[in-house]
C-alpha cells in the first residue's frame, strides 16, 4: 500500500507501508479505527510496531512529518515552511495566513482599518511575538520584559455553582476575579499594565553516574507593581512558554482512538505509567471531546487554541471569543471603557472571518523538518538508549493519521511526533499546583519532540519544558519525576557516553 500525494500536490514524496514479517497481529487489531479498512488496519499496526534492530534507521524515519515533511535547507526558517504536499492554491492560503500571523495589531481607534483592537491589556502585539520564527518561547533575560513566557492565573472554586461547572466541564478553571485568566504585563497608551514579575532561581545539584554533576535551576516567580489592586489570597499561578508551531495539523489528524487506547489512568498494567485523557468541551458543538493541544491538553482543536491566544495574548476578539476586551475583567473598569476595534462593516469581532480561517490554516500546515543523521552510529546508539530507558512509554514515537482528516494533506500519514498526548503526573518538582480541567496540579501533557533538535538553530536558545527552566535537553530529562521517575533514574545511571548518545538522538529529531 502506498500513500501518494493527491492530484495537484507539489511533491513527489510518497510513503510505502512495508509489512513486517511474522507480526503477531489479528483482524481485531486497531478495530476502533473506523476510518480504515481491515487490510489498512493490519498494515498500519505493522508499521507502528517498535523497532527490534537499532543497527539502522527504520523505514521512513527521515520523513518524520509524513509526506508533508519539509526538505528545505536547515536554517532559522526551519520551522516556517508549509507542508510539502499542499496544493498550489493551499500554498497561497498558507502565505496569506503567515502574513496575518506576523501582523502587528494597533490600539483603537486607528487609521489602519482592520488592524486595530489591540488589548487593551496584552502580552504581545502579534502571534509571531510569542512564537518567534514559529518556534519556542523562553524566559526573559535579565532586564528584558517577558513576551514569549507569561503567567496563567486562577483560583479554587468559591461556590457550589463553580464547582459543578468544573465537574461538568462547562469551565476549565475559575479566573482570578480582578486579573482574569492571564497576567498581561502590557497595555495600550493611557492604561496601566497588570504588573510585572521577576524570576529568581534555586539551584539543585543532581549527581550522575560516571562522576558528573548536573545543576538544575528551579524558577521562583514574584509578581510586583500590580496595577489593579491585590490579587485573591488563594491565587494560583502557572508560567507558560510558547511551544513550537510545527506539525499541529498532523496532531489534529491523529485518530482520537489511537490516543485513547494509550490511556491507563489506573495503571492496570502495573508499569508505573498512568496517562489519562483530557476531556474538554468543543466550543463549536458543546460536546465533550478529546483535548490534545496546550501544556495541559485543555484545547480540542487548533482553531480553539488560536482563538484563545488571540483573546488572552493579544486582546483581539474573534467569532469564537467575541469579547472585544479580551481578558479585561469587569473589575478593570478603565480597561473596558476604552474604544475597541470591531467594525460593523467588517463583521462581528475585531478579527472576523476570514482572519481566523487563514490563521488556523497557517497553524495547521507548518511542516515538520526532516530528521538529520538518522543513520549515524551514535544517533542509533542513542535511539536504543531512548527505548531501553523507557522513554517511549510516554513519548510514543509514531502514529498513522486518520483517513478522515479534514485536510487531505494530513490524511493517512505515518508521522513521528514522539508523544502520547496524554496527561501524566510529572512529580512535585515540575508541579504548578494549578488544576485545569482534567489536569491536576502535577500533571502535564506529553509534549511532542519532533523538531526539538533545531531549537537553537531557529530560536538561538535551548530552553525547554513548560516554563523554559531547563537550559538544555539533559536538564529537561532530569526534571522528569512522578510517572517518569524510573526513566529519569535510568538516565542518571547511564555512563557519560550513553547519556551523550541519548542527547545526540534527541538532537537529531
Amino acid at each position: 500500500m502506498r500513500l501518494v500525494p493527491r492530484p495537484g500536490a507539489t511533491t513527489g514524496v510518497f510513503l510505502c507501508f512495508c509489512l513486517a514479517a511474522g507480526a503477531a497481529l489479528s483482524d481485531d487489531t486497531l478495530s476502533y479505527r473506523d476510518d480504515l479498512s481491515a487490510k489498512d488496519r493490519l498494515r498500519a499496526a505493522r508499521v507502528l510496531q517498535p523497532p527490534v534492530d537499532f543497527e539502522a534507521a527504520e523505514a521512513f524515519e527521515l520523513m518524520q512529518g509524513g509526506a508533508g515533511t519539509s526538505r528545505k535547507r536547515i536554517n532559522r526558517d526551519a520551522y516556517s515552511h508549509s507542508n510539502a504536499n499542499l496544493t498550489f492554491e493551499e500554498q497561497a492560503t498558507f502565505k496569506v495566513g503567515n502574513g496575518l500571523f506576523k501582523k502587528l495589531w494597533a490600539s483603537s481607534p486607528s487609521s489602519t482599518q482592520a488592524s486595530d483592537g489591540l488589548g487593551p491589556l496584552y502580552n504581545a502585539r502579534s502571534c509571531q511575538g510569542c512564537h518567534l520564527k514559529d518556534g519556542r518561547g523562553r524566559p526573559p533575560l535579565p532586564g528584558e520584559d517577558a513576551v514569549s513566557l507569561f503567567l496563567r492565573l486562577s483560583i479554587p472554586p468559591q461556590t457550589d455553582e463553580q464547582r459543578q461547572a468544573l465537574v461538568d466541564r462547562d469551565i476549565m478553571l475559575v479566573p482570578e476575579p480582578t486579573y482574569g485568566g492571564q497576567f498581561q504585563t502590557f497595555a495600550v497608551p493611557g492604561l496601566p499594565g497588570e504588573g510585572r514579575f521577576d524570576i529568581e532561581v534555586e539551584e539543585i545539584e543532581v549527581p550522575l553516574a560516571g562522576g558528573e554533576t548536573a545543576v538544575l535551576q528551579k524558577p521562583v516567580y514574584k509578581i510586583r507593581d500590580l496595577g489593579y489592586g491585590e490579587m485573591h489570597p488563594d491565587i494560583m499561578i502557572s508560567p507558560r512558554a510558547a511551544p513550537p508551531m510545527i506539525g499541529l495539523g498532523l496532531v489534529q489528524a491523529i485518530h482520537p482512538g489511537d490516543i485513547e487506547a494509550l490511556a491507563d489512568p489506573n495503571d492496570e498494567d502495573g508499569d508505573g505509567i498512568s496517562g489519562k485523557v483530557s476531556r474538554v468541551r468543543d466550543p463549536e458543538t458543546g460536546v465533550l471531546t478529546l483535548g490534545r493541544f496546550g501544556w495541559k491538553a485543555s484545547k480540542p482543536s487548533i482553531r480553539a487554541q488560536s482563538a484563545a491566544a488571540f483573546s488572552g495574548d493579544i486582546g483581539i476578539s474573534t467569532p469564537e471569543m467575541p469579547d472585544n476586551y479580551g481578558d479585561c475583567t469587569d473589575a478593570q473598569a478603565a480597561c473596558r471603557a476604552l474604544p475597541h476595534g470591531e467594525q460593523a462593516n467588517l463583521g462581528v469581532s475585531e478579527a472576523p472571518d476570514p482572519v481566523m480561517d487563514l490563521v488556523t490554516f497557517y497553524s495547521e500546515n507548518l511542516a515538520v523538518p526532516m530528521r538529520r543523521d538518522v543513520d549515524d552510529p551514535d544517533v542509533l546508539k542513542g535511539k536504543k538508549v531512548f527505548y531501553e530507558t523507557g522513554c517511549p512509554a510516554c513519548h510514543r514515537p509514531k502514529f498513522v493519521t486518520s483517513r478522515k482528516a479534514e485536510n487531505p494533506a494530513h490524511r493517512f500519514q505515518l508521522i513521528w511526533p514522539y508523544s502520547d498526548f496524554l496527561l501524566h503526573d510529572m512529580g512535585e518538582g515540575l508541579a504548578d499546583n494549578r488544576p485545569v480541567g482534567d489536569a491536576g496540579g502535577q500533571e502535564w501533557r506529553t509534549p511532542p519532540l519532533w523538531g526539538i533538535g533545531l531549537t537553537e538553530t531557529v530560536n538561538s536558545h535551548t530552553r525547554f519544558l513548560h516554563d523554559g527552566r531547563a537550559r538544555n535537553l539533559l536538564e529537561a530529562v532530569l526534571w522528569h519525576d512522578g510517572e517518569a521517575r524510573q526513566a529519569r533514574d535510568a538516565v542518571v545511571a547511564l555512563s557519560p557516553s550513553d547519556r551523550q548518545s541519548l542527547i545526540r538522538f534527541l538532537e537529531s529529531l
